[in-house]
């Protein structure tokens, strides 16, 4: 019962845990979010409970798929993503760099996120204040040597 951690009883919302017979091997609820991505193993076989995780959670994936650098981990299940852009200004004739952070819902499906992972993030309802995107695929750090603008 890890998983307990809160005041309130954690429990999937589409699991009846009171039957009369007692069969628990597919005790668990998930989903295909579709679009092409696939479900992780963690979501699959694992005992926690989220319910704003996209995979075991009322979330559904709509809107827009992007990607970007995960720059901070910090928060409780929070990560902040990074997406790097060209602007171009007309006048000089050249481009500029420009960024904005996303703060993006970071399910325990996805076991070690850290700094420089590539993620892609998938618009879902508001979650919280901030919270509007929901990570749905982690890719490790890909070291390269040299120091130059690059697109992730």
């Amino acid at each position: 019962m890890s998983e307990q951690t809160e005041r309130s009883f954690q429990k999937q919302d589409a699991v009846f845990l009171n039957a009369k017979s007692v069969s628990k091997k597919n005790a668990r609820w998930h989903k295909d979010i579709g679009l092409g991505f696939k479900t992780p193993t963690e979501a699959i076989n694992g005992t926690y409970i989220d319910k704003k995780c996209p995979f075991t959670g009322n979330v559904s994936i709509r809107g827009r798929i992007l990607t970007g650098v995960v720059k901070s981990t910090k928060m409780k299940r929070t990560v902040i993503v990074r997406r790097e852009y060209l602007h171009y200004i007309t006048k000089y004739q050249r481009y500029e760099k420009r960024h904005k952070n996303i703060a993006a819902h970071l399910s325990p499906a996805f076991v070690g996120v850290e700094v420089g992972d590539i993620v892609t993030v998938g618009q879902c309802r508001p979650l919280s204040k901030t919270i509007r995107f929901n990570v749905i695929k982690h890719q490790k750090k890909q070291v390269k040597g040299s120091k130059r603008f690059q697109k992730f």
